[in-house]
């Protein structure tokens, strides 16, 4: 461009701006705008007074509900002033009046609102860039009227292979909505089952189940959702589907088995967040959470054990805490032949009673006490055992058995009684024929 033109672009540029400044609808409009904005302030600040979750910043542990209503809290302002706006335009052009000044504040009110609303929602960096680079920009031609003129474009550019006919637009529009459609449905996900698990009215298993089906249905949606934006037709879709079920059913069969056998866990609530459990491989640990396919144990040593549901159910399965936190437990011990048993049993009984997690005391009943008694008759002495009663497990923390053991070694050392090394006795049975040899 020479000076010539951009002198004359720029004189034209002048001139506009002058007749706006002279035009009495450029402050019409203008004062449209500003009372627009502080009405819609004026209403907000008297919802918000009066509905007081709206305007209390919750804290960190709150109700997600809680959280979300605070968020919309602070763009009850924003939304007012742009239906405002918009009733303005309307007005504008059934009586035919300008209205550029009022568009243009329409469409900055709307792209901030826009960037407002990704700040307060999109917390994932990758998802808020994209919604900054790729959704402001077509929210920006939306309002200037030009996103039609830019997908006549994209559908003239495309290719055919076979009976399908594949566009620009077509696969644009799927990588779009497909990605705002996969972002939704995972936040509403996570808000659904956050708002779920808060429900105080309703007991562990019963939220378990109430969050699965809840997954499950959002999934179910957002498919036939991305299956509707690809134009895929969905009465030839069953049609295909009942003629491929069959074998798709035996494929899936695993995950279909594994998926109901959850659901019949929570609702018979053999299983619940918390109980620790052991299965029939000897896997054992705490249950943590109940996925669709799986269930996740966690062990004493921070190992995580991704159990299939459907093992839950046809194999044999030991609830440790189902019932009763209270559990028996055992440790073994040997003494030596030569031992007086009767008072021995009783200075182990009061030893392991001193242990301030085993149960103990009168007023237990008689088989809950700390008992020791004679297991068997070895090779090298007399195999003891004392059995005791605890709350929780004995593992981890709770690891009781170690130190009765060592309780019970001082208690026996302290009071001069053998443990006994093992012990063999070898007979000469012809003396004569083996001094001559």
């Amino acid at each position: 461009m020479d000076p010539a033109q951009l002198s004359e672009k720029f004189d034209l540029l002048i001139a506009n701006i002058t007749v706006a400044i002279s035009n009495q609808m450029t402050y019409i409009q203008l004062a449209v705008i500003v009372s627009s904005y502080i009405f819609a302030f004026w209403v907000a600040f008297l919802i918000r007074k009066n509905i007081k979750t709206l305007n209390e910043k919750p804290f960190e542990s709150s109700h997600p509900a809680r959280k979300l209503a605070f968020i919309i809290g602070s763009m009850i302002a924003p939304i007012i002033a742009i239906i405002l706006m918009k009733a303005s335009i309307e007005i504008a052009r059934t009586y035919e009046v300008e209205y550029w000044l009022l568009q243009t504040a329409l469409t900055v009110a709307v792209l901030l609102f826009f960037h407002s609303f990704i700040n307060a929602f999109v917390a994932s960096p990758f998802p808020a860039n994209v919604f900054r680079w790729v959704g402001l920009p077509i929210l920006f031609m939306h309002m200037l009227g030009i996103l039609p003129i830019l997908i006549v474009a994209l559908e003239s550019i495309s290719i055919t292979l076979g009976n399908v006919e594949i566009s620009a637009y077509g696969v644009a529009r799927v990588l779009i909505f497909g990605g705002l459609l996969f972002w939704l449905g995972r936040t509403s996900n996570t808000f659904g089952k956050a708002i779920i698990k808060k429900q105080s009215a309703l007991d562990i298993p019963t939220k378990e189940v109430f969050t699965k089906l809840f997954e499950v249905t959002l999934f179910c949606i957002v498919v036939l959702l991305l299956l509707n934006i690809m134009g895929i037709n969905l009465t030839t879709l069953a049609v295909f589907g009942g003629a491929v079920g069959v074998g798709i059913g035996l494929g899936l069969q695993s995950i279909a088995s594994n998926f109901i056998s959850g659901i019949i866990i929570l609702l018979d609530r053999s299983l619940t967040v918390g109980d620790y459990v052991e299965i029939d491989g000897g896997q054992s640990g705490f249950v943590r959470e109940f996925r669709m396919r799986y269930t996740v144990l966690e062990t004493y040593d921070g190992k995580d054990i991704l159990v299939p549901n459907e093992k839950f159910i046809s194999d044999l399965l030991v609830n440790w805490s189902h019932k009763d936190p209270k559990q028996r437990y055992r440790v073994d011990f040997t003494v030596a032949y030569s031992t007086d048993i009767r008072p021995m049993v009783e200075l182990i009984k009061a030893a392991v009673a001193t242990h301030p997690q085993v149960l103990s005391g009168d007023d237990l009943p008689f088989e809950e006490r700390p008992d020791c008694e004679i297991d068997s008759f070895g090779d090298s002495g007399v195999n003891m055992f004392v059995e005791f009663w605890m709350f929780g497990i004995d593992d981890g923390k709770n690891r009781v058995g170690g130190d009765l053991l060592l309780i019970i070694f001082e208690t026996l050392k302290e009071h001069n009684i053998e443990i006994p090394f093992p012990q063999r006795e070898v007979r000469v049975l012809n003396p004569e024929e083996v001094k001559g040899r």
